[in-house]
């Protein structure tokens, strides 16, 4: 025994080593749970806040606040949306007691039938008389319409023309020009007002307004008679042209 004790002392063996193990284990479970804020009870876990975090605490106080707040939103609007249903209700029960159902509307009387009327539908002793009278009745109207239209007076298309009439040089008599652009005489044609207007170099031309009739008097006609005064006038030009 002596012998067999002294070789157990002589080798290396760690006979509680488990024991050790589990103590260090515990005791950094014991301090992790210290700095998370993790109390072990039991076989389940409680979550705490550790005095090592105030981060965490301040969060925590700021939710816990919201959530105070939004309880009393909650319970305000719960207290509106019940006020506001209680009113509904009450309108509509006052609604429904004010209209009184109205009566049935009577049907309309059926007219009563005569049993004379398939008799006198078969009997029409003036019906070729009528259409007659109606007949010469059109006709009348219709002359009447048509003589009320011959009786207007038709309408006469009329234009006003302007006119430019130039001279030749600046020597040239521009009173004597107008007073041959009047003398042009047709059934139709009415001169009107007229001026003499600068053109250059000492020269005026003859601005003159007329009025024709259009189916009688033609801007061919108006040229064609003042250029014939070739001695005084050099040309014709059509300044406006309006309908009246």
């Amino acid at each position: 025994m002596a012998c067999a004790a002294a070789a157990l002392m002589q080798e290396n063996i760690w006979v509680d080593k488990f024991r050790v193990q589990d103590a260090e284990m515990a005791y950094h479970q014991a301090l992790a749970s210290q700095r998370a804020g993790l109390v072990v009870q039991g076989v389940g876990l409680k979550i705490g806040v550790g005095v090592d975090n105030p981060e965490l605490q301040a969060r925590l106080s700021a939710v816990e606040q919201e959530n105070k707040e939004l309880k009393k939103v909650t319970a305000s609007l719960q207290a509106s949306v019940a006020e506001l249903t209680a009113r509904v209700n009450a309108l509509e029960k006052a609604a429904g007691g004010s209209s009184a159902p109205s009566a049935p509307k009577a049907a309309p009387a059926k007219p009563e039938e005569d049993e004379d009327d398939d008799d006198d539908d078969d009997i029409d002793l003036f019906g070729d008389d009528d259409d007659d009278e109606v007949e010469k009745l059109k006709e009348e109207r219709k002359k009447e319409v048509d003589a009320k239209k011959k009786k207007k007076p038709a309408v006469i298309a009329k234009s006003s023309i302007l006119l430019d009439v130039k001279p030749w040089d600046d020597e040239t008599d521009m009173a004597d020009i107008e007073k041959n652009v009047r003398t042009i005489v047709s059934d139709g044609l009415v001169w009107g007002a007229s001026k003499l207007v600068p053109v250059g170099y000492g020269i005026k031309k003859l601005q003159i307004m007329c009025v024709v009739e259009d189916d009688k008097v033609g801007t061919d006609f108006l040229e064609e008679s003042i250029t014939a005064f070739e001695d005084l006038v050099q040309s014709v030009d059509i300044v406006a042209f309006n309908k009246i």
